[in-house]
């Protein structure tokens, strides 16, 4: 295939509808599709299209387009939806230092949790910074926890949802 657009939707397409954990695995996707590519120009792609690799409930991994807003729907397709309400992006809990939040995720969902927050672009947030568990966010001078709470619950089940 050397319409790279085409290609593109068709990952966007193959990640969406498939809980796919390795580039191996994405390629054989793809040849079932009749499309080859090298294991250079697959990773390429991925990073063109901002993929993250999440860590599943099943003990694998999967990847995952931040803005696809589907993740909850392909782990339930798939046997490996989160395991409670609580966690159902992978949150674990909610704390505060100044005017830092520090959010504790799950093992591999702290990225994609920073990236809704940061696409929002709630104006009591300034930014976020995230590692593989844990999401740092910075409020803006003058915003309340109370109010940073409610902002957050947007994204997770905070203390008073649960």
């Amino acid at each position: 295939m050397k319409n790279k657009r085409a290609r593109l939707q068709l990952i966007r397409d193959i990640i969406r509808r498939n809980v796919v954990g390795s580039q191996e695995e994405l390629a054989r996707y793809l040849a079932l599709e009749k499309v080859f590519v090298t294991q250079a120009t697959l990773s390429r792609d991925l990073k063109t299209l901002k993929t993250s690799k999440i860590a599943t409930d099943g003990g694998g991994y999967m990847y995952i387009i931040p803005d696809a807003n589907d993740l909850h729907d392909t782990m339930l397709k798939s046997g490996n939806a989160p395991l409670s309400g609580s966690s159902k992006v992978g949150f674990v809990s909610l704390d505060f230092s100044g005017n830092i939040a520090v959010i504790k995720t799950r093992n591999g969902y702290a990225s994609g949790l920073a990236y809704d927050i940061d696409i929002a672009q709630t104006p009591e947030i300034i930014g976020t910074i995230a590692g593989a568990n844990t999401v740092f966010a910075v409020l803006r001078e003058g915003v309340t926890q109370e109010q940073a709470t409610e902002v957050f619950s947007k994204f997770f089940p905070t203390s008073e949802d649960r």
